[in-house]
């Protein structure tokens, strides 16, 4: 194979899978994790990509994925996720800790275990996708929040374990992005996930995925450390302009 491999994780909807395509376009072979396996081949079909079943909380399946690519030049951590908007006097034990299994220690599984990889590939590049909730906090949000922090630190502290090594370290720190996020972070209730975006232009997938590229696809000797976007309409994660 002559085309540098990209891993996205999270791949089989919304950002991860925008961000497949957009790699795919660029010239990357990209391999998808995902545990939704019968839509990850679909979508790497149409790319001519390589569909790997991952779920990042699991260890196993991490070493497993880790073993099916020997190969890779960039990483995109884009597994993760919200669950609940609860404040703390009623926090949810169980969602805080399939927060932090998911974007904290999913990434740290994922990003070890890719990482000799990314070194030997004498060109490297670790992208996390975290939030804007990684250096805000807001009311009924502190397990998500919290998730993002940590997941921002591990991310950031690689960029000072990794100077002197062919590795770039990028993080994205997206604010409003219409996906299936608000979805899965309400249990499945459309209406309330709708009310998030309404009345204003949200973030697109493909605008983050866009990003994304653009950071991957600098000359090498360019390292974008963090890159925040937000739609127009918001200026922080509790201030928006509806209408």
């Amino acid at each position: 194979m002559t085309r540098p491999i990209a891993v996205v994780t999270g791949a089989s909807a919304g950002i991860g899978e925008a961000t497949a395509r957009k790699l795919a376009a660029e010239g990357f072979h990209v391999v998808l994790g995902a545990r939704r396996l019968g839509l990850l081949q679909t979508i790497a079909d149409e790319l001519g990509g390589t569909a790997v079943e991952l779920d990042v909380t699991s260890a196993s399946s991490v070493e497993a994925f880790a073993a099916a690519v020997p190969h890779a030049r960039v990483l995109v951590n884009n597994a993760g996720g919200a669950r609940g908007l609860d404040p703390v006097l009623t926090a949810d034990e169980d969602d805080w800790r399939w927060m932090w299994e998911t974007n904290v220690l999913g990434t740290l599984r994922v990003t070890k275990a890719l990482l000799p990889a990314l070194i030997e590939s004498g060109d490297g590049h670790v992208v996390t996708v975290t939030s804007v909730a990684a250096y805000e906090a807001y009311d009924n949000g502190s397990g998500y929040t919290s998730a993002k922090h940590a997941q921002s630190a591990l991310h950031r502290t690689l960029r000072g374990e990794l100077l002197g090594r062919p590795v770039r370290v990028t993080e994205v720190l997206p604010g409003m992005v219409e996906t299936d996020f608000s979805v899965n972070r309400f249990d499945g209730d459309a209406d309330r996930a709708a009310a998030v975006y309404a009345d204003v232009t949200p973030l697109t997938a493909d605008d983050v995925a866009d990003v994304i590229a653009f950071a991957v696809t600098r000359p090498s000797h360019v390292n974008l450390d963090q890159i925040v976007l937000k739609p127009r309409a918001q200026a922080s994660a509790t201030r928006v302009h509806r209408g």
